[in-house]
């Protein structure tokens, strides 16, 4: 009886059009010392702000939603290397390198923009969604004084999410 039920609710949400939801994460790189972060917004990923120390690690992450900047991860100390998106163009891809602090982290579009910071030294990581739809929507990791370690949430934006661009 359990089944018919189960069956019955099963094809009952795929008549209905319930989109599936396609969500990956792709887990931190680093050494992983210090407090935990995450930066998430509503709303689209619309531009990407990173401080970088001296050419070197990366010291600060700030992400903008649909025009609203989150709270910086990190240290805001001079300029930042910004990315701003166009409509429709999401981030497809985390790259970047790593020792104790994450010390190059390469954004990539699905327009094929990157914006790159830090400095190449150290373990080589690569991340990206498991679902060909899906794009960034958040970033989590940990820090301690700079980022020491970074992982990506990856989802597929639906049209009836809020905050669509």
């Amino acid at each position: 009886m359990h089944y018919i039920l189960a069956f019955a609710l099963l094809t009952t949400a795929v008549l209905a059009g319930i989109p599936p939801q396609y969500y990956s994460f792709s887990p931190p790189v680093g050494s992983g010392s210090g407090q935990p972060y995450t930066i998430t917004g509503e709303g689209r990923i619309t531009a990407i702000r990173v401080w970088e120390a001296n050419s070197n690690y990366i010291q600060g992450l700030q992400v903008c939603y649909n025009g609203i900047w989150s709270p910086t991860v990190g240290y805001a100390y001079n300029g930042a290397k910004e990315l701003q998106l166009f409509d429709n163009e999401v981030i497809v891809q985390v790259s970047g390198k790593y020792s104790h602090y994450v010390q190059w982290l390469v954004f990539v579009t699905n327009r094929g923009r990157s914006l790159f910071a830090g400095q190449p030294s150290g373990l080589s990581f690569n991340m990206y969604p498991s679902h060909e739809q899906a794009e960034l929507r958040f970033i989590s990791g940990r820090l301690h004084g700079a980022l020491t370690s970074i992982g990506a949430h990856w989802a597929v934006f639906t049209s009836n999410s809020t905050g669509d661009h």
